[in-house]
C-alpha cells in the first residue's frame, strides 16, 4: 500500500500542526537564528555590492566624462586625429599628471614644504557631463592663473579661497574648494588630493617637458542614438598600433567595478559558507525540536498516524519558522546596505540611494529555502521512518541512517546549491574552487569527528570517574562530537588563518620597509640635468643612497606571432596589456632583479633591439629567451628580441620595470629619469625643498604616504572580510549551541542516573568541562594546522612575503577559541544541574 494512502490531508494537517506550534517557536529558535544569520549576510552583500555597480553602470557618463575615452601618455594627440574626434561628436581634453603644490605666503609652522597633488588641466567644454560642484559659488571655466583645489589639499596646507600657489614655474590663486569632481571614480587610483587648472594655466607652469610623465584624455561625446560601444570597437581597431587606451561609458570605471564585484563575489561565498555551516545548525535545531516531539510523534503513530502525516505535520512547522526566518533575513539583508553607505560614505566611490535589488534578494532567498530543505530532510526522515517502539528508544538507542529516497533529495538539494552558486557566479572557476575548498574542510572535520568518536571508543578506560565519564561522552549514544569539530573547526580555523595573515604582513611591512625601502621618490627630472640633480643631493644629504634610472612609458602590441589587437580575451594575469607600462633601460641588471635565464647585453652593445622581461609575465605569455616583444614608444612600434628572463623582487620599492631594454633601443627618445633616495629620515625635509628649489617640474613623493595610503585600502579590505567571516563565526557557535541542545535530553538522562548514583552537581560539571576541554585541546591542534597551511599559501604563493606570523597573536586566538569552546558548553550544562531526579525521572 502506498504511504500516502489514508494520510491526512494538507488542511487537517496544518490545523494539527498550527496548533503544536509554540508561539514563540520553542525548540525552533535555533533554526530561525541560523537561516536568518546566513540570509540576512547573503542579502546585504549581495545588495550592496548590486547598488554600487548599478550606481557605477547608470552614472557611467558622468563618472567617465563622456560617451568614449581615448587616453595616452606622454604626448597629446595628432590634430589630424583631433579633428576627426570632432567630426564624431563634442570633444573635452584633459592633461592629468603629478606635481608638488607649494603654498605662498605665511604658513603654519607643522605645514609640509610641499604635497604632491593630482593636477589636472582642463579645457573650456569641461565636463561634457555633470556638474563640477564647489563649496562656494560657482564654477566657471577657469582663467589661466587660477585653480580649484580638492578638499585633503586644502586641509594639509591650511588654506582657502584666496591663497596662493605654486605649480613648478607658475603662480595661481585658489578660486575655491571642490566638493564633487564628476570624473573622479573615473580618473582611478590616485597618490593625492586634485587640482584643477586650465589647459592654459598648465602650459604656465612648464611641467609638460619632453619626456615628462603625464596622461592624456579626449572625451567624447556623441550624438543621441549613437552606440558607444560598437563605435569604441571600430576606433579601437583602426587606432591598434598608435598606443591608445579606450574606454566607454558602460565600463567608466573598470578599476572599481572589478574591484567590488570581485569583494562582493568573495565575500558572498564566504557568507554562502557560513549558511552552509549555520545548515549543520538547521539540523541540529531540527533533530533538538523533533526530540522534544517524540512523545507527541509516538502517541500519533500508535494512533495511527502515517508516515506521511508525520513529515507534513512538522515539515509544515518547520517550513513556517524557516519562511519567517528567511523573509526576515531578507528585510535586514537590504536595509543594511543604505547603513553601509551612510556610514562608509567617504569609502565607497559612489553613494547610491535606497533601492530594491531583486537578484540578490531572490538569490539569498533560494540559498536559504534549499539550505533549510537539505538539513531538515535527514532529521526528518528518522522521525518518518521510525516505529513509535523505536522512537521512545531513541535517547538511548538513537538510529542515525536514512532511507535512499531521503538521501537522494538531499543529494539533488546540494547539486541545486552548487548550481545556483555557479550560476550566479561572474567567474564560476573561482567560485568552484572557493566551494571546493569549503567542503573539503567540512569533510575533513567531519572525518575528524568520526575519528575522534572511534579512538575515544577505543582508547583504555581511565580509572578515574570523572576522566571515563567525559571520554564516554564523546561516543556515547547521541553524542554531538562531529557536529561539535565541525562548527568549532572550521571557526577557529578561520581565525587562525586571519591572524596568520595579519600578523605576517605586519612583520613583513615592520622588516622590509625600514631595511629596503627608499624615503623618497623623485619623478620628472630632465635626463639632461640627471648630473646637477645627483650632485644637489649629494651635498644636501651626504652619504644617501641614490639609484637614478630612465622612465619611459611602452604598450605591448605583440608578443611572438601573437597581435595583443586580435585577442578576444587577455590571458588570466596580464595585467602588463592594454595599456602604457612603465618601461626603463639599462647597461646593467637592475637593483631588486635576479637573473633567472638568458645573458645581459654587454655596456657598449649597439646591435639589434633587445629587452629583459618579468619572468612570471613570461610565463603569463608563454614566451621565453629569443622570442620576439613588440613595443609601441610614443605610437612607433619597436619589436625587440628577448635577451633575459628577471625575477623581480617587488618587496623591495624601488622601480621595478617588467621591461628593461638596451640603452641603445630607447636612450634617443625623449624621456625623464625617476630616482629613489635612501637617507636618514631627518633630512626628508630639506632634500625635498632644495629638489623643489632646483628642479620645479619635479614631484617628490614620500614613501610614508604611499604606504600609509596603501595600508589604508588594505585595511579596509581587512574589516570587510573579517565582518563577513565573523558571520561564520556567529554560525559555527550557533551550531555549537544546537548541538548542545540537540545532545541535552540524553545528557539530562546521564544527569540523572549520575545524580541518583551519588554525584554532586559539580561532578556532573565537572565531567562536562573535561569533555569540552579535551575537544578543545584537539580542535585546537587541527585548526592550528589548517589555518597555518592556508595562510602560509596566501603570504607565501599568492603576495610572495616572508612567512613571519606572530605566534603570541596566534596561540592566544586559538586559547580564546578553545576558551569561547568550553564556556558554552558549561553554559549549556548549568540548566541540567538544577535537574531533580525524582521529577526528572518522571518526564523521561
Amino acid at each position: 500500500m502506498s504511504d500516502d494512502a489514508g494520510a491526512l490531508g494538507w488542511g487537517a494537517t496544518w490545523r494539527i500542526a498550527r496548533r503544536d506550534l509554540h508561539a514563540g517557536f520553542r525548540g525552533l529558535r535555533l533554526l530561525f537564528v541560523c537561516l536568518f544569520l546566513g540570509v540576512a549576510t547573503l542579502a546585504a552583500i549581495g545588495s550592496l555590492t548590486a547598488a554600487i555597480t548599478q550606481e557605477l553602470a547608470a552614472r557611467g557618463r558622468t563618472l567617465l566624462g563622456g560617451d568614449i575615452e581615448i587616453a595616452m601618455m606622454q604626448r597629446q594627440i595628432a590634430p589630424a586625429d583631433l579633428a576627426m574626434l570632432r567630426r564624431l561628436g563634442s570633444v573635452s581634453e584633459t592633461i592629468r599628471l603629478r606635481a608638488m603644490a607649494r603654498a605662498l605666503g605665511p604658513a603654519r609652522s607643522d605645514a609640509p614644504p610641499a604635497v604632491l597633488t593630482e593636477l589636472k588641466g582642463v579645457d573650456r567644454a569641461y565636463p561634457l557631463y555633470g556638474t563640477l560642484r564647489l563649496a562656494e559659488g560657482r564654477y566657471a571655466p577657469l582663467a589661466p592663473d587660477r585653480v580649484v583645489i580638492g578638499q585633503a589639499l586644502a586641509d594639509r596646507l591650511a588654506i582657502g579661497r584666496g591663497a596662493r600657489l605654486r605649480y613648478g614655474s607658475a603662480d595661481f590663486t585658489v578660486a575655491g574648494v571642490i566638493a564633487d569632481e564628476p570624473d573622479r571614480v573615473g580618473e582611478g587610483f590616485t597618490l593625492g588630493p586634485v587640482a584643477i587648472v586650465s589647459l592654459d594655466g598648465l602650459a604656465r607652469t612648464g611641467l609638460i617637458q619632453p619626456g615628462s610623465l603625464y596622461d592624456s584624455k579626449y572625451r567624447l561625446r556623441t550624438p543621441p542614438g549613437t552606440d558607444a560601444p560598437a563605435l569604441r570597437d571600430r576606433l579601437e581597431k583602426a587606432h591598434a598600433a598608435d598606443g591608445w587606451s579606450f574606454k566607454d561609458h558602460g565600463r567608466a570605471a573598470p578599476g572599481a567595478n572589478r574591484f567590488f564585484e570581485r569583494m562582493g563575489q568573495f565575500l558572498s561565498l564566504i557568507g554562502l559558507a557560513a549558511l552552509v555551516i549555520a545548515g549543520i545548525g538547521v539540523s541540529n535545531g531540527v533533530s533538538s525540536y523533533l526530540a522534544l516531539k517524540r512523545g507527541s510523534i509516538a502517541t500519533l503513530k500508535v494512533l495511527g498516524a502515517r508516515s506521511q502525516d508525520i513529515a507534513r505535520i512538522y515539515l509544515l512547522q518547520i517550513g513556517a519558522v524557516a519562511a519567517l526566518a528567511i523573509a526576515s533575513g531578507l528585510v535586514v539583508g537590504a536595509l543594511i546596505p543604505p547603513a553601509i553607505v551612510a556610514l562608509l560614505g567617504d569609502v565607497l566611490p559612489v553613494r547610491p540611494g535606497f533601492a530594491l535589488h531583486p537578484v540578490p534578494l531572490a538569490t539569498s532567498a533560494l540559498y536559504g529555502l534549499i539550505i533549510a530543505y537539505a538539513f531538515t530532510l535527514p532529521p526528518l526522515a528518522r522521525a518518518r521512518t521510525q516505529p513509535a517502539a523505536a522512537i521512545f528508544r531513541s535517547g538511548v538507542d538513537p538510529r542515525r541512517g536514512v532511507d535512499r529516497r531521503t538521501f537522494a533529495r538531499v543529494a539533488l538539494a546540494a547539486a541545486a546549491l552548487v548550481a545556483v552558486a555557479l550560476g550566479t557566479a561572474r567567474e564560476p572557476l573561482f567560485s568552484a574552487a572557493v566551494l571546493g575548498a569549503v567542503a573539503g574542510v567540512l569533510v575533513l572535520l567531519l572525518a575528524l569527528g568520526w575519528g575522534v568518536a572511534r579512538i575515544a571508543r577505543a582508547l583504555p578506560r581511565p580509572r578515574r570517574p570523572l576522566l571515563r565519564l567525559a571520554l564516554g561522552n564523546l561516543h556515547r549514544p547521541g553524542a554531538q562530537t562531529g557536529a561539535l569539530v565541525v562548527a568549532l573547526g572550521l571557526a577557529l580555523t578561520l581565525f587562525v588563518t586571519l591572524a596568520a595573515i595579519q600578523s605576517s604582513l605586519s612583520a613583513e611591512i615592520a622588516r622590509s620597509v625600514p631595511k629596503k625601502a627608499p624615503n623618497l621618490f623623485v619623478l620628472d627630472v630632465p635626463v639632461a640635468d640627471a648630473a646637477r640633480f645627483r650632485s644637489l643631493v649629494a651635498q644636501t644629504a651626504p652619504g644617501a643612497a641614490l639609484n637614478v634610472v630612465p622612465a619611459l612609458r611602452a604598450t605591448i602590441v605583440a608578443y611572438g606571432d601573437q597581435r595583443v589587437a586580435d585577442l578576444k580575451q587577455l590571458p588570466d594575469g596580464a595585467w602588463f596589456l592594454g595599456r602604457e607600462r612603465g618601461a626603463t633601460y639599462s647597461d646593467a641588471l637592475p637593483q631588486g632583479s635576479d637573473l633567472v635565464a638568458g645573458r645581459w647585453w654587454p655596456k657598449d652593445y649597439a646591435g639589434p633591439p633587445l629587452v629583459s622581461l618579468d619572468a612570471e609575465a613570461a610565463k603569463v605569455l608563454n614566451i621565453g629567451v629569443g622570442d620576439t616583444l613588440t613595443v609601441s614608444v610614443l605610437g612607433r612600434e619597436i619589436p625587440a628580441r628577448i635577451a633575459s628572463l628577471r625575477k623581480i623582487n617587488w618587496d623591495t620599492m624601488g622601480f621595478n620595470y617588467i621591461m628593461v631594454f638596451s640603452p641603445n633601443t630607447l636612450a634617443a627618445a625623449p624621456h625623464s629619469v625617476t630616482a629613489t633616495i635612501t637617507m636618514d629620515k631627518a633630512r626628508d625635509g630639506a632634500v625635498t625643498r632644495a629638489l623643489l628649489g632646483a628642479f620645479p617640474a619635479a614631484s617628490v613623493i614620500a614613501v610614508s604616504d604611499v604606504i600609509g595610503q596603501i595600508g589604508g585600502i588594505l585595511d579596509q579590505m581587512a574589516q570587510a572580510i573579517v565582518a563577513a567571516a565573523s558571520i561564520a563565526i556567529l554560525a559555527g557557535i550557533a551550531v555549537l549551541v544546537g548541538a548542545i541542545a540537540a545532545s541535552r535530553q540524553s545528557r539530562a538522562y546521564d544527569s540523572v542516573i549520575l545524580k541518583t548514583l551519588g554525584a554532586t552537581r559539580w561532578q556532573v560539571l565537572g565531567t562536562q568541562a573535561l569533555e569540552y576541554g579535551l575537544l578543545a585541546a584537539i580542535l585546537a591542534a587541527v585548526a592550528l594546522a589548517l589555518g597555518l597551511t592556508a595562510a602560509w599559501f596566501v603570504i607565501v604563493q599568492v603576495f610572495d612575503f616572508g612567512w613571519a606570523p606572530d605566534w603570541v597573536q596566534v596561540l592566544a586566538t586559538l586559547a580564546g577559541g578553545a576558551l569561547l569552546t568550553l564556556g558554552i558548553g558549561l553554559a549549556g550544562s548549568l540548566p541540567l544541574m538544577a535537574l531533580r531526579p525524582a521529577r526528572a525521572l518522571r518526564t523521561l
